[in-house]
Order: C-alpha cells, then sequence, then structure tokens
C-alpha cells in the first residue's frame, strides 16, 4: 500500500468511489469520444510505438492500462500494435466497477484496483500506460506513482496527460457544448486541464522520480512521456 493525495485543485466526478453508475456511463462515454477525435487515443498509440520500437513483429505482450475508464485508449493501442504484427494484451485497470464493465463490454481484461494498492509484483506487466491519470494527484503523489509503474513493468512506462495551457481549457469548454458532452464532463473537462502538467512540469516528476524519459508534446494539447528498462533489451 502506497500513501497518495488527490490534486488540491477539486474533484472531477470520477475520483469519486461513490459516483452514480449513470453519471460514470454518461461522463465515460463523453471521455471516450474526446479520445478519438482530440488526441487521447493518439498521444497514448504514439508513446506505446516509440516505446515499442525495435520489438520484432511476432512478439506477444502485456499492456496495464492504470485509470482505464472505459478501457477505450487501451483497446486503440492493441489495434495500432497489431499493424506492426505485435500482439499487446490489454488489461484495464481501474477503481470504478461500472468503468471494469464497460471495459468488459469492449472486449477488455478488466481488474478493479486502486492505484494505492496495484496488485502486482515487480516485472508483473511488459508495458505501463497511465492515459490521463497522473493529474489526478498532487506532484508528490505523481513521483510516487511513477516510481510504482517503473517498478511493475518489465519494458517500459507511458504516461500521457492534457498539457496545460489556458487554450486547452477553453477549447475542451467549447468543445464539449458543442458535441453536447453531459454538464459534469463539460466541468470535469476543464478541471482535467487546470490540474495537469506542461512538458517541463512532467519531465520534472520524472526527474524526481529517478527515471530517465523523453518528453514530447503532441496535437490535441497533449503531453507523453515514455521510457525503457534498461535490463529490457538483455
Amino acid at each position: 500500500m502506497i500513501a497518495l493525495e488527490c490534486s488540491p485543485l477539486g474533484e472531477e466526478a470520477l475520483d469519486d468511489p461513490a459516483c452514480p453508475a449513470a453519471l460514470a456511463r454518461a461522463t465515460l462515454a463523453d471521455i471516450a469520444t474526446a479520445n478519438a477525435l482530440f488526441g487521447g487515443r493518439a498521444a497514448a498509440a504514439y508513446g506505446v510505438a516509440r516505446l515499442l520500437a525495435g520489438v520484432p513483429a511476432g512478439s506477444r505482450l502485456t499492456l496495464l492500462d492504470v485509470g482505464s475508464g472505459s478501457g477505450d485508449v487501451g483497446r486503440a493501442v492493441a489495434r495500432r500494435a497489431r499493424h506492426r504484427g505485435i500482439r499487446l494484451t490489454a488489461v484495464a485497470l481501474d477503481h470504478s466497477r461500472t468503468a471494469a464493465a464497460l471495459a468488459r463490454g469492449g472486449g477488455g481484461e478488466p481488474v478493479v484496483a486502486r492505484a494505492e494498492a496495484l496488485p502486482l509484483r515487480a516485472g508483473a506487466v511488459d508495458v505501463v500506460l497511465a492515459s490521463q491519470f497522473l493529474h489526478h494527484f498532487t506532484r508528490r503523489s505523481a513521483v510516487t506513482l511513477v516510481r510504482e509503474f517503473h517498478r511493475i513493468a518489465r519494458l517500459g512506462v507511458v504516461l500521457c496527460e492534457p498539457r496545460r495551457t489556458p487554450l486547452a481549457a477553453a477549447g475542451i469548454w467549447t468543445a464539449a457544448h458543442l458535441l453536447g458532452f453531459h454538464a459534469v464532463t463539460r466541468r470535469d473537462g476543464v478541471l482535467s486541464v487546470r490540474r495537469s502538467f506542461t512538458p517541463a512540469e512532467l519531465a520534472g516528476v520524472l526527474d524526481d522520480a529517478g527515471v530517465r524519459g523523453t518528453v514530447r508534446r503532441r496535437p490535441g494539447f497533449r503531453v507523453v512521456a515514455w521510457w525503457r528498462k534498461r535490463h529490457a533489451d538483455r
């Protein structure tokens, strides 16, 4: 068990374990739409592709999608990997049973667990993906989580976050209205951006965690970080 502190800027609906199932389903559906349209899935696929560079076709690997929501990002990444001949089995991990049910309905392999107590030994999965997850926590807790992700990954880790800028916050608010998203999704989308990172801040989290990674901006106001463990090519 590790100790984690939530971001002091506010709570998103899905942070609350008691979030009503109907609201969780509506919000998760909106998030999946936003991921498809505004770069969330593409950012994760970009990071995983960089991490898997040099992995031979025919390889079979596991990916743990931490804070997976409905599992849409993990499924999209696995589809992209198949195009390169790599079979990537995505396991969707979320504290929400509603999210787990949606992930299962999408053909995923869900695990209900909290980040404070990831039920995994060191090197238990090949790749850890945390998409739009770290910003839910304080910087100190984000550093703790990065170390934990590094521990349980055999090959490496990919982190994807909204890139915090005023334009990104205004953009998600406007797009959410135009697309008819739930009012809670509209509010939480702006809060996600406000809680998130600049590229320099995400690089600082990696430095504090003692890992050496690459941080890049991506379209849709996204920032992606990835690193391979030093023993991965042995």
